[in-house]
């Protein structure tokens, strides 16, 4: 695990199922088992953005490092950056166990921290991704269009299979 980088690339999308499940989609799920040595995924809110943050275990040990990397940045661009609230917030990410079929039960203040109700939009970032509600990303300004596109075709293809059912 230990210097390998894992990348999180494409996107997927998922409704609430049975038990208040949701499934992290295939385009992640082997990169986070992989990353995290067993299929547990870590999920924290986003520093920036309306949305969640997912990744693998293994991308804690990079936390420092991030840390410092982005307090560098404020000092050159004469902006405030407190190292200890940043670290507060990357260190307290949930780890969620997921089954094989990549079910996984979304802790209820993250949800309510990212305004999750029954659908959540995965896209990939490089060494995370982001988990959204449709309505956050929706908010979001025209740079989002591609994404926003994307999430409502993804939702319309899962929400006509689950009328099916």
């Amino acid at each position: 695990m230990a210097g390998q980088p894992f990348i999180y690339n494409g996107q997927g999308f998922s409704l609430l199922r049975d038990k208040n499940r949701f499934v992290l989609p295939n385009a992640f799920r082997g990169t986070v088992r992989e990353s995290s040595g067993k299929d547990l995924l870590c999920l924290t809110t986003h520093d920036r953005w309306p949305c969640l943050v997912g990744f693998g275990l293994s991308r804690i040990q990079d936390f420092e490092q991030e840390i410092r990397e982005q307090q560098e940045l404020a000092v050159r661009a004469g902006k405030d950056f407190d190292a200890e609230k940043r670290a507060a917030d990357i260190y307290a990410s949930y780890e969620v166990p997921f089954d094989g079929s990549g079910r996984f039960v979304l802790p209820e203040d993250l949800a309510a921290l990212a305004n999750v109700s029954d659908q959540l939009y995965f896209r990939g970032n490089g060494r995370f991704f982001t988990v959204w509600s449709p309505e956050n990303l929706n908010e979001m300004d025209d740079g989002w269009k591609a994404a926003q596109t994307a999430c409502r075709s993804l939702a319309a293809k899962e929400l006509q299979k689950a009328s099916k059912k």
